[in-house]
C-alpha cells in the first residue's frame, strides 16, 4: 500500500506547483493591406453588381487605390474635421472613377450599395419582352 502513495504522501500522484506560468503576450493581428481588404469585399460587390471580368478589374483597382489612400490618411492622424473633409474628397473621387468605369445601371447599384450595404439590390438585367399575339 505504501508503494501506491507517492513520496509526499499524496495518494493522487505528483503534486503540481502553484507557480503561475508566464504567459506570452498575444501579438496584435497584422493590419490587413488594402488589397486584402478589397479581396474580402469583392465577392459581394461582384455578385450585387453582376460584374463581368473587365468591370471587376476596374472596381478592384479603384477600390484598392482609394482604400490605400484612406489608410495613409489614418496614419497621418489629422484633426477630426480635416480627416472628415479628406475622406469626403476621396469618396467623391472614387465615385467619379466608378462612374467612368461602370455602365450607368451598375453605377447606380454601386451607389445604393455604398449608401446601404445590407439592403443593396442586385443590378437589374434587361429582359427581352416577348410579344404574344392572341390567337383566334
Amino acid at each position: 500500500m505504501s508503494a501506491q502513495i507517492g513520496r509526499n504522501g499524496n495518494p493522487f500522484g505528483r503534486q503540481r506547483t502553484a507557480i503561475p506560468q508566464a504567459q506570452t503576450p498575444q501579438k496584435e493581428p497584422e493590419p490587413k493591406t488594402a488589397e486584402e481588404l478589397v479581396e474580402e469585399q469583392m465577392p459581394q460587390i461582384t455578385e450585387t453588381l453582376e460584374l463581368d471580368a473587365f468591370e471587376q478589374a476596374v472596381v478592384r483597382s479603384t477600390f484598392t487605390k482609394y482604400v490605400q489612400k484612406r489608410m495613409e490618411l489614418q496614419i497621418l492622424q489629422l484633426e477630426p474635421q480635416k480627416m472628415k473633409e479628406e475622406f469626403q474628397k476621396l469618396q467623391q473621387q472614387q465615385d467619379e472613377e466608378m462612374k467612368a468605369g461602370l455602365p450607368e445601371e451598375k453605377y447606380q447599384t454601386y451607389l445604393d450599395l455604398m449608401k446601404n450595404p445590407s439592403k443593396a439590390k442586385k443590378a437589374k438585367r434587361k429582359k427581352k419582352k416577348k410579344n404574344k399575339k392572341s390567337e383566334g
